[in-house]
């Protein structure tokens, strides 16, 4: 799929980026990646650790400085035969968010349009749009800016016209380990010497999925899409508390309380999306309740579930014990102190 084509990733310095591209590189043939993103010295740290783990990469890989918020240097970018977009940039922290609205807005909705508006003028063919469960039933600012982009690469695929473009969307959760996540917190705090770790509510739950499944669920995402899905995966759900258990056999709990725009439990379909929702086993693909062309349609091999279904991390059915955390963890190096 990827051989011989060109890709462009907007915030490919952030965790996902960089995996997603390691992935590109080692498994397929693809003919370059471009990172785009604003921060000057992620992409050099980023370039240097990349050519440490391979010197070949420097063939394949190009960096290029800019912000998802200026539309002209966002054509520039992908003028040069860009074939495929990953649009992972935006501002995440929920307290930032809160905070700076209107820069929240000019990246995460403003952004949004410009990459839409940039990849329509030019010869790109598949977006993959990245969201968050925070999307779904926003009650924060992040949440909501997510809807709203969400929304939009949605209805992108309205005016793609004669063009052979599509535009999707891949939404997931927290991802484990990633910058930012409770599973570092935690992991600095026993570092420290902490006794005791702080959990913000004892009730609460959060699905797991590791960056390599996130990479895998945007490669679906680009082999399947037809315009306007929106791809879930289906994965375990963990408590927070057998995190803290897992992270710190017999630790105390400090319980300080729900924060601001902070839920109980991750929701990656509604039971309003359920109308058009559809189970592929490994994953969830919710359909648009629009089609605006004729390219558009449901993959075979899915099967409709039931208009009342919903799908939460509190009332999963496939769930992480102690043990499975631990395990899990240990794979990424942070089963407790160093």
């Amino acid at each position: 799929m990827f051989d011989g084509k060109t890709i462009l990733v907007t915030g490919g310095t952030g965790s996902f980026g960089r995996r997603f591209t390691r992935y590109v590189l080692d498994n397929t043939a693809a003919e370059k990646i471009i990172i785009y993103s604003r921060d000057e010295f992620k992409q050099w740290t980023m370039q240097n650790d990349f050519l440490k783990i391979n010197p070949a990469y420097e063939k394949r890989l190009r960096f290029f400085i800019g912000d998802v918020r200026d539309g002209d240097r966002l054509r520039r970018a992908l003028s040069g035969g860009v074939d495929y977009v990953v649009h992972a940039a935006a501002l995440k922290q929920v307290p930032a968010c809160e905070y700076n609205p209107h820069e929240a807005i000019k990246t995460n909705i403003n952004g949004a349009v410009n990459v839409i508006d940039a990849c329509l003028d030019t010869a790109v063919t598949k977006v993959v749009a990245l969201s968050t469960d925070k999307a779904v039933n926003p009650v924060n600012l992040y949440g909501g800016t997510k809807l709203v982009s969400d929304k939009l690469f949605i209805a992108a695929n309205a005016y793609s016209g004669k063009k052979d473009i599509c535009f999707s969307i891949v939404r997931y959760g927290n991802v484990a380990g990633s910058r930012g996540s409770i599973i570092p917190y935690f992991h600095e705090l026993i570092n420290k010497g902490e006794k005791s770790l702080p959990i913000t509510d004892k009730r609460m739950t959060r699905f797991w999925i590791s960056l390599d499944e996130g990479v895998q669920l945007v490669i679906k995402a680009f082999s399947v899409a037809s315009g306007g899905e929106t791809f879930v995966s289906r994965i375990p759900s963990f408590r927070v508390t057998d995190l803290a258990e897992a992270m710190l056999p017999g630790c105390g709990i400090n319980e300080v309380g729900i924060r601001p725009g902070e839920k109980l439990h991750e929701i990656m379909v509604t039971t309003e999306d359920s109308m058009t929702t559809y189970d592929y086993g490994t994953h969830f693909i919710i359909y648009p309740q629009m089609f605006w062309n004729d390219r558009q349609k449901v993959a075979p091999g899915g099967k409709k579930v039931e208009e009342d279904f919903f799908y939460s991390s509190g009332t999963n059915t496939e769930w992480l014990s102690v043990e499975d955390i631990r395990a899990r963890l240990e794979k990424m190096g942070m089963s407790g102190a160093d």
